[in-house]
């Protein structure tokens, strides 16, 4: 069961802007068979198709994008590179297709698990195709807000990554991420390898 309220429809209504940073420290849960997988979300992109044009949806309604068009707070997954699936947060009322992709999330189920990336999240927490259209406010794979006691973001923004091809749309600071977590996409190896290290233990 979910230990800390889903945000309501209405917070998938707002501005795709403020949901890409509304984003920032909630929880992404996906239960499969028996276990749980929970990360809290560090870094988030916005994509605000159909003018953007590096959004998926800039190229028109099509079987690939369509659950883009459909109610917010919906999963929308796409597979790229011929290996990796990405997990979005589809945004804004039916049939204006935006988007907001998950780019990194700190692990808590699994500190172990490598989430510093789009498709290594959805690979670390078994995030397929099938999960395309989801309710991310249902029983299998859902987005829940922190717990009260957790820490808030320093939340900067920045540009997005991988979309050069855009023209000026690439220049758009779209990115929202945690600036104090190792595990935004962009953080340094090292910051990242010493937070996942296991404490030495004191010699008695």
């Amino acid at each position: 069961m979910s230990r800390s309220p889903k945000p309501p429809r209405s917070f998938f209504l707002q501005g795709t802007l403020a949901v890409a940073r509304g984003l920032i420290g909630m929880h992404l849960v996906h239960r499969t068979g028996g276990a749980l997988h929970r990360g809290r979300i560090v870094e988030t992109e916005a994509y605000q198709g159909p003018r953007d044009l590096a959004a998926h949806s800039s190229r028109g309604r099509t079987p690939r994008t369509e659950v883009m068009f459909g109610p917010p707070g919906h999963a929308y997954v796409y597979f790229i590179y011929g290996m990796w699936n990405c997990l979005n947060v589809v945004t804004a009322r039916a049939g204006r297709p935006h988007a907001v992709l998950l780019r990194a999330l700190e692990p808590l189920s699994d500190p172990a698990a490598r989430t510093w990336g789009p498709g290594l999240l959805c690979q670390a927490f078994r995030i397929g195709r099938e999960l395309n259209g989801a309710d991310l406010r249902g029983p299998r794979l859902w987005l829940e807000r922190a717990p009260g006691r957790a820490r808030t973001p320093r939340i900067a923004r920045a540009m997005r990554i991988g979309v050069d091809y855009a023209g000026d749309w690439a220049l758009k600071p779209w990115r929202f991420y945690d600036a104090d977590s190792p595990y935004v996409s962009t953080a340094p190896a090292a910051a990242r390898a010493a937070r996942r290290a296991p404490q030495a233990r004191p010699v008695e």
